[in-house]
């Protein structure tokens, strides 16, 4: 790696903006994550108690499932937000990820270039 202060700044920088990047890329797929097993766990009804009466077990398991629609709408709805938050993370540490390479890069054909002083 290159001796010039200016590029082992950058470098810390570089893998600092990686490290945050990656925190939120992170963060987004575990939020996107359990919104989708939020959904996962509403597509199993619960079970009818066995003391109900046939009429009444159809009537719980009717509002139930006017209860998880309506549910299911608003996390798709939460899981469409956190998709599109998912890929924009993933594409900014793609991005930072790039930086990196490039600065090392840089800073590999400087010190090949640079005659040592040390």
């Amino acid at each position: 790696m290159s001796r010039n202060p200016q590029i082992v700044r950058l470098g810390q920088l570089a893998n600092l903006l990686l490290d945050s990047r990656l925190a939120t890329l992170h963060a987004a797929a575990r939020a996107k994550t359990e919104t989708e097993t939020q959904l996962d766990g509403l597509m199993t009804p619960p079970q009818a108690a066995a003391q109900v009466s046939e009429i009444s077990a159809a009537l719980a398991g009717l509002s139930y499932q006017r209860w998880a629609d309506a549910r299911r709408a608003d996390l798709n709805m939460r899981l469409a937000r956190q998709t599109v938050a998912w890929i924009d993370a993933r594409d900014a540490a793609r991005e930072a990820f790039g930086k990196k390479q490039a600065l090392g890069g840089v800073a590999a054909k400087l010190a090949a270039v640079k005659p040592k002083d040390d």
